[in-house]
């Protein structure tokens, strides 16, 4: 994990201030606040962190399930950290999909549509304030009416698809249950394997095939990358999308040998072990559980 992502550089946008918004329906969003400010930054310079606080936060729909009120300020804490997930451009089969006649989109968990009209899927993520876009066919205007920051974020990513630097304009939002099934779905595999190799015996085969297709059924579309000659060879990861970079990397993870994932048999804290027989997070829960 640490070599693949030692030389690696990769840019996200998060503000400053989100909030929960709830629209005409009764939909609860998450958005940037009105006086937000924002910043550019890398989130793979810590990747393992993400990971890992992304992990806990889809623990709290699993088992005895914590209040809502706890789950929902999970999810804002973490989308302070790092941003929003980025799940328009996320979910289609490209995030350049303001290049087509319309939006095609693989299965999923959010959206049951194989194909939707671009002014359509673009209402999911702007429920209080539309952008000012005109669309005909391949063809569209995007004008960037907003504060000086947002104008210059804008102008960051203008080499990226346009519809990232949209996700990172302060209309934009994304359902709370989106990014609450988004952060469960990473969970499930973790949880899925735990039992899997732990409790082997406690399962018959017809059992452990159901778990491995469940776990099997995980994934997204692939990040692309490129090679940068900066100061040294560097690869830059095309992410597009802050919830694929975490699925990648959250791959990795459960892949690896040396410093496996760990869930805590004090607390439930899902961790990153030192050594493969480590059960406890910290010292305060060895200390409870011996």
């Amino acid at each position: 994990m640490k070599q693949l992502f030692e030389r690696t550089s990769s840019c996200w946008v998060r503000y400053d201030k989100y909030v929960i918004r709830t629209d005409a329906r009764g939909t609860k969003y998450i958005t940037a606040a009105a006086d937000a400010k924002p910043d550019i930054f890398g989130p793979l310079e810590d990747a393992q962190a993400m990971v890992l606080e992304a992990l806990n936060v889809g623990r709290l729909f699993f088992g005895k399930k914590a209040p809502e009120r706890e789950q929902e300020a999970a999810i804002l804490r973490f989308v302070h950290r790092y941003g929003r997930l980025g799940l328009m451009t996320a979910l289609p089969t490209t995030p350049k999909f303001m290049q087509y006649e319309k939006v095609y989109l693989p299965k999923n968990h959010f959206i049951r549509e194989e194909a939707l009209a671009t002014e359509r899927y673009l209402d999911y993520f702007y429920p209080f304030k539309k952008l000012n876009i005109c669309k005909y066919k391949t063809e569209f205007i995007w004008e960037v009416v907003s504060d000086t920051d947002v104008m210059a974020l804008a102008m960051t990513f203008a080499n990226d698809p346009d519809a990232m630097s949209m996700s990172f304009q302060k209309e934009y939002a994304e359902p709370l249950d989106w990014v609450a099934k988004a952060m469960k779905d990473m969970t499930f595999p973790f949880i899925t394997s735990k039992y899997f190799y732990e409790e082997a015996n406690a399962f018959d085969a017809g059992e452990k095939q159901l778990m491995a297709q469940g776990v099997a059924a995980f994934g997204g579309i692939a990040p692309t990358y490129r090679i940068a000659l900066l100061d040294k060879p560097t690869i830059v990861w095309d992410f597009h999308s802050l919830l694929i970079g975490l699925q990648m990397m959250f791959s990795f993870m459960m892949a690896e040998d040396k410093t496996p994932l760990r869930m805590c048999d004090s607390c439930d804290t899902i961790f990153v072990a030192n050594r493969k027989t480590q059960c406890f997070c910290c010292d305060k829960c060895r200390r409870k559980g011996e």
